[in-house]
């Protein structure tokens, strides 16, 4: 067997939900789980979560209906709504909320009321999917008249994982405004916000990324959040070569040896989904010990310095997971864990613990 594998700790996903379960107190905890379970695996994430959440949030109709599918019988939010009338029937056979962030859902739902369990979206300075509060006003009078009261007002922060952030007290405090002009339940909290901000946690908080292991601050790791790992990428070494000083490695030629050495071939590359754009440097552990990749990524294969590592045909490296933090990873592609949980094949075998 080739050996490359994707690892998956679904008592780790748990934990990560009970974390985010104390951050936020008295609040609705809805975890999302779009996007595959931001590669975890939709179910294994969401039944790994399951005790210590009140729902589920997806991106699109079709988690939702995988969900349902598959005995989660909980509240689903889905947040980017429906795209049709179809879409929107199958929200209200199914007892889905849908975000309602357009004019034309508004109309759609207008044209054929029907008890339908809707967030009204705003849009407070993000400027992507939201109503702009005015509109948000009218429309939540509408919806109420023709029996589609809103379940709650909800809006999404721009910089909360900034350090510097001075936009999202601003964002919060209009939709607040919003919330208390309608008397209904707000949520405004990512993962950044829920650790940073306690006052915006309203009735309902929407965590991602802290509930795979990955902090959404630069400024503080994973474990300094009690955030424990719950994805580990490793694959194994194929060939060990001697190189000399001057020689290179790789297509483009791209790195170049300083002193005669040894450089480690691995089992895995942009076939697998670990990242084509990864420059020499970047952190990687063989049976723990740490060293970096050198030379460009290929589809199949990556190359890593092997000087002063004890190491032979066979052994395990770990791309990311216990010895390297996928978080370093992601700094080191100029990218985040998001795009690297997501990108992972279906090549490398998938072990679920």
């Amino acid at each position: 067997m080739r050996g490359t594998r994707l690892e998956i700790r679904t008592a780790a996903l748990a934990h990560n939900a009970g974390r985010a379960r104390r951050l936020a107190g008295d609040a609705e905890l809805f975890a999302m789980v779009k996007a595959n379970g931001y590669g975890h695996g939709l179910l294994t994430a969401a039944q790994a979560m399951a005790p210590a959440v009140e729902g589920f949030g997806v991106a699109v109709m079709e988690e939702a209906v995988a969900l349902r599918d598959n005995g989660i019988a909980g509240p689903i939010l889905v947040a980017e709504g429906f795209f049709d009338a179809d879409e929107l029937e199958h929200a209200r056979r199914r007892s889905l909320e849908v975000v309602v962030h357009s004019l034309w859902q508004v109309q759609l739902l207008l044209a054929k009321p029907a008890p339908t369990r809707i967030w009204l979206k705003l849009n407070t300075g993000m400027n992507r999917l939201g109503l702009r509060p005015e509109w948000a006003l009218q429309a939540a009078e509408q919806l109420a008249a023709a029996g589609m009261k809103p379940l709650g007002i909800m809006s999404h922060f721009a910089c909360a994982d900034d350090a510097t952030d001075s936009v999202s007290e601003k964002q919060l405090l209009l939709a607040a405004e919003v919330a208390q002009r309608l008397q209904l339940p707000l949520s405004t909290a990512n993962s950044a916000a829920l650790i940073r901000y306690p006052h915006a946690r309203g009735q309902r908080v929407r965590p991602g990324i802290m509930l795979y292991g990955s902090s959404p601050l630069d400024w503080q790791s994973a474990s300094d959040l009690d955030l424990q790992v719950s994805h580990r990428f490793s694959a194994r070494l194929i060939a060990i070569n001697d190189i000399q000083p001057g020689e290179s490695v790789g297509y483009g030629a791209t790195w170049t040896a300083a002193r005669a050495g040894c450089v480690g071939v691995v089992a895995v590359g942009y076939g697998d989904g670990y990242p084509r754009h990864a420059p020499s440097g970047t952190p990687v552990a063989v049976n723990g010990q740490p060293t970096i990749l050198v030379g460009r990524v290929s589809m199949d294969m990556l190359t890593i310095d092997l000087n002063g590592i004890d190491a032979q045909v066979g052994d395990e490296v770990e791309l990311w997971g216990d010895a390297v933090a996928v978080d370093a990873v992601a700094k080191a592609c100029g990218t985040i864990s998001y795009e690297l949980f997501c990108q992972i094949t279906a090549r490398p075998a998938r072990i679920v613990v």
